[in-house]
């Protein structure tokens, strides 16, 4: 198949052909097209190139490097094949000329109804995808009922740098809550646009820095904070948390449906709380009857639950635990998606390799 010869000496032209053959699983283009295969350094007849992801937390690493390695072996006389891994996330080119932060990415988190585990999923998928290498931030925009910081184990903020707010940081992640900013006590009766500046506040009047992803952890129900937030901030997409009962799952479904009107991309589904004492199922049909991705199931475990309560979440407490791993799989498939998503919205009809740079 290809013109190498075991006598000849081993070309970069050769290595880019084999590889030229390698389908990216999610975007279903090659590695060469897509401008992923880099680095290609040769010694002898031995090949060490590098794959630079479009997330670090991509699921689908071993398939590429072993579809990688087989193409690369019918060339005859092929040595040794190293493939390394780097990664550069693509950047939702409307979220910086809009709110004027470096977000690349922003993933709204929500659910039909309060209860569901909403707050958990958020808190737990932010810190998975900093301990795969990316930059996050964690935005409690649950307004009237912020929880984040308790369960985050930080109860205050830094001091203001340049007249901006400060988020705070552990587990690799910032985070900004109005929790930071009222007594624990003081109850908040806010609609429209009371709310509407709080939530612009948060987003603009914080020193965020450079984000990868900006984690969006939105109050239950399809209200005022839905709204605002759609108005200030584009979404690179939703993820719809449910529980696995037809009645939880009934609610997710408007949620949903507003994210549809809003033309805010469904990321897909979550069931979270599976198991013998609520059921299973309820949030993978939703899935499959409105032909949205069904991203994973969590199940149900104390542990979750404990650890959110101690400032201590399940992915850094018991991070070998059934629910922590299935949150760690959920977070990739969130992460496949979104990348999936923006490059998709910035290819406008013709063919764009991927802009790696950054």
């Amino acid at each position: 198949m290809f013109k190498n010869q075991s006598s000849e000496a081993l070309t970069e032209e050769a290595v880019k052909a084999a590889l030229s053959t390698v389908i990216e699983p999610e975007l279903h283009r090659d590695l060469v097209s897509l401008n992923m295969a880099r680095d290609i350094k040769i010694t002898g007849n031995d090949v060490e190139f590098t794959i630079m992801l479009t997330t670090p937390a991509c699921p689908l690493k071993s398939t590429m490097e072993n579809d990688s390695k087989a193409a690369l072996a019918k060339i005859p006389g092929m040595g040794n094949v190293t493939v390394k891994f780097g990664s550069s996330v693509p950047t939702d080119n409307r979220i910086s000329s809009q709110v004027g932060q470096q977000f690349r990415n922003t993933i709204a988190i929500s659910s039909g109804k309060g209860g569901v585990g909403k707050s958990t999923i958020s808190v737990n998928l932010a810190i998975s995808l900093a301990q795969e290498g990316a930059r996050v931030g964690l935005l409690d925009a649950d307004i009237l009922g912020p929880n984040i910081p308790m369960m985050m184990g930080i109860d205050q903020m830094p001091p203001p740098r340049n007249r901006k707010m400060v988020p705070a940081e552990r587990f690799g992640v910032k985070f900004i809550s109005m929790a930071f900013l009222v007594k624990p006590d003081q109850a908040l009766i806010w609609r429209g646009p009371m709310l509407h500046s709080a939530i612009q506040q948060l987003l603009t009047d914080v020193e965020w820095g450079e984000l990868d992803y900006l984690v969006i952890d939105l109050p239950p129900g399809t209200g005022d904070a839905q709204l605002t937030l759609a108005q200030v901030l584009p979404l690179s997409g939703a993820v719809v948390i449910t529980q696995p009962m037809q009645v939880a799952a009934a609610d997710a479904l408007r949620g949903l449906k507003l994210f549809e009107k809003l033309d805010v991309p469904i990321i897909g589904v979550i069931e979270n709380m599976s198991g013998e004492f609520f059921g299973t199922g309820a949030g993978e049909k939703l899935a499959t009857d409105y032909d949205t991705p069904y991203l994973g199931t969590v199940p149900l475990q104390p542990q979750v639950r404990i650890g959110g309560d101690n400032g201590e979440p399940i992915v850094v407490s018991h991070p070998d635990s059934e629910a922590a791993q299935a949150i760690k799989q959920v977070t990739k498939e969130v992460a496949a998606r979104v990348s999936v998503l923006t490059i998709a919205s910035q290819d406008s009809g013709g063919f764009i390799p991927i802009n790696m740079v950054g």
